[in-house]
C-alpha cells in the first residue's frame, strides 16, 4: 500500500505545521477527505482552535467547531503523520532581506520528527532553490535520514488570498512540484482530494518557487504603476479612477487600481525573487522601482491629508482625525505588515490626534503590535477629518449623512441640533444657513465613496 492509499484509508495522516491564514483552511479542507494534525508553536491560537474559535475568520467558528482536525502545539505529535506541510511565514527584515527562520525553524521541527517513508512539502513563499538547497539539508540533519531514500520532499506554493470569498482554497488552481516523478504524483493526487479547481504540476521544484514569487512581484508592479499614475493625475487636478473607468472599456485594459500595498505577500515577495537575483549578480530594475513607489504610498497619503486639512482652514498641529481601517486589507483581521501604520507615524509627526476604527481588526494584535488602541465608531466626534484607509464592506455601508455628524461643527449649531435635525428656530437656521460649521476633510484612500455625491454633499473629498 503506497502513501496516498495509507492516507485515503486513513491509515497515515498528514500534518500542517503553521496554522495562520493559510494552514488554518488548509488543514480544515484534508480534514474532510483524511486524518489531520493541526500543529502550531503558539499555545494560545492552537487553545482558541480548540476551542473553536477562528481568529483568522478564513474558516469560521462553526465549521473549525466541527471539523476533526487534531490541534496541537506538542510536536512530538508529528511523529504519527507521513505526510507533512510546511505553511509558516516567510518575512523579510527591517533591511527588506529575506528571513527564513520561521520556515528553517519549522525545518528543523519536522526534521526531528521525521520517520522513514514520509514526504515533506513546502508552501512558504521562497525564492528559487530554498527547499532543495536550505531546507532538505535541515532535514537530514535534524532526522539523520536520507534525501530521496528515506524521504521526499515537494513544493506547492500557496495562492489563498486572505478575506476573499470568492476566491477560496477549493477553487484555485494549486501549483504542485516534487523531487521527482513519484513524488510528483503522490502530491499531485493528494491535493486533488480537496482542489476542485484542479493542479499543475511544475516540472521541478525550482520552477513552482519560482512560480509563486513572480506571481505576486507581477502584482506588485502593476499597483505602482496605478499608484504613479495617480501621482501624475493628482498634479493634472484628474481623477485618476474616471481615468481608469474610462480606460478599462477596452478588452485587453488590464484592471488594476492604486492602493496600500501590505500585507505578507505583495509587499514581500519581490524582496525574495530581488536577494537571489543579486546574489547571482543581477540588479533589480523595475521590481525594485515599483517597490519604492508602494514603500512611500502612506506617506504620500498623509501628505495629502496634511494639505487638504490645511486648505479647509484647519490648523494641522491638534487637529483630530479619525481613520477607518488599519488592517493590511479589506475584510481581513490581520494588521501585520499594514501600510496604514505609515499613515499613522505620518501624521503623528505633524502632531495630528488620530482615533483609529476598525471593526474587523483583531484589537489585541493591533496594540501587541503598535500599541495602539482601537476605538468604536459610536466614540468618534468632532473631527476635523476622516480617512477611509480600508475599503471594508461594513464601512461601505456606512451613509455619507452619518459621517457627516461626527465631525467638530459650529458652536451655535452644537445648542440647536437634535437627532441631527436642525432646529427650525429661525435664529438656529440662520446661523446653520451662513455655513460656519468647518469644511469636512474626507480622505477615501480607496474611493469607496462617489464622489460627486461625497462633493455634493460638502466634504473636501480626495482619494488616489
Amino acid at each position: 500500500m503506497d502513501l496516498y492509499e495509507q492516507l485515503y484509508s486513513k491509515k497515515a495522516s498528514i500534518s500542517v505545521v503553521g496554522l495562520g491564514y493559510v494552514g488554518l483552511p488548509l488543514a480544515v479542507a484534508f480534514a474532510k477527505e483524511i486524518e489531520v494534525i493541526g500543529y502550531d508553536i503558539n499555545e494560545a491560537k492552537v487553545n482558541k482552535y480548540k476551542s473553536g474559535i477562528d481568529i483568522t475568520k478564513e474558516v469560521g467558528n462553526k465549521e473549525l467547531e466541527k471539523s476533526t482536525v487534531v490541534f496541537t502545539n506538542d510536536e512530538s505529535d508529528l511523529k504519527s503523520a507521513k505526510f507533512h506541510i510546511i505553511s509558516v511565514p516567510t518575512p523579510v527584515n527591517t533591511n527588506k532581506i529575506p528571513d527564513l527562520s520561521p520556515v528553517i525553524g519549522a525545518s528543523k521541527t519536522v526534521g526531528r520528527n521525521l520517520t522513514t517513508g514520509s514526504i515533506v512539502v513546502y508552501e512558504s513563499t521562497v525564492y528559487p532553490g530554498v527547499t532543495e538547497d536550505i531546507c532538505v539539508p535541515i532535514l537530514e540533519q535534524e532526522s539523520g535520514l536520507r534525501y530521496g531514500i528515506d524521504f521526499k520532499v515537494g513544493y506547492s506554493p500557496e495562492r489563498i488570498n486572505p478575506g476573499d470569498k470568492v476566491h477560496r482554497l477549493e477553487n484555485i488552481v494549486k501549483i504542485v512540484s516534487g523531487m521527482d516523478e513519484e513524488s510528483l504524483e503522490l502530491i499531485a493526487k493528494t491535493y486533488e482530494l480537496i482542489i476542485e479547481a484542479g493542479v499543475h504540476r511544475a516540472e521541478s521544484i525550482k520552477v513552482a518557487e519560482a512560480a509563486k514569487v513572480i506571481e505576486n512581484s507581477q502584482r506588485d508592479i502593476n499597483i505602482a504603476f496605478m499608484n504613479e499614475l495617480s501621482m501624475v493625475f493628482n498634479k493634472m487636478g484628474i481623477d485618476t479612477k474616471a481615468v481608469l473607468e474610462a480606460a478599462g472599456t477596452k478588452w485587453n485594459f488590464l484592471n488594476f487600481s492604486p492602493g496600500l500595498v501590505g500585507g505578507h505577500c505583495i509587499g514581500v515577495d519581490p524582496y525574495y525573487f530581488v536577494y537571489r537575483a543579486e546574489e547571482l549578480g543581477y540588479h533589480s530594475q523595475i521590481i525594485l522601482s515599483g517597490r519604492r513607489i508602494n514603500d512611500e504610498m502612506g506617506k504620500y497619503v498623509a501628505e495629502n491629508t496634511v494639505k487638504k486639512l490645511i486648505q479647509a482652514g484647519i490648523k494641522v498641529k491638534g487637529a483630530k482625525v479619525a481613520i477607518f481601517g488599519i488592517t493590511f486589507k479589506e475584510n481581513c483581521p490581520d494588521s501585520r505588515n499594514t501600510k496604514i501604520i505609515d499613515i499613522i507615524n505620518e501624521l503623528e509627526d505633524y502632531g495630528v490626534e488620530l482615533e483609529i476604527v476598525d471593526p474587523i481588526a483583531e484589537a489585541s494584535d493591533v496594540f501587541n503590535e503598535y500599541g495602539l488602541k482601537l476605538s468604536n465608531i459610536e466614540s468618534v466626534k468632532n473631527v476635523d477629518g476622516i480617512i477611509i484607509a480600508v475599503p471594508h464592506d461594513t464601512f461601505s455601508n456606512i451613509d455619507l449623512r452619518y459621517l457627516k455628524n461626527l465631525y467638530r461643527k459650529d458652536e451655535m449649531s452644537y445648542l440647536y441640533e437634535s437627532n441631527g435635525v436642525v432646529d427650525t428656530n429661525n435664529e438656529v437656521a440662520a446661523t446653520v444657513e451662513t455655513g460656519n460649521d468647518p469644511q469636512k476633510v474626507l480622505i477615501d484612500v480607496r474611493g469607496l465613496f462617489n464622489k460627486n455625491h461625497a462633493e455634493e454633499e460638502g466634504f473636501l473629498y480626495w482619494r488616489l
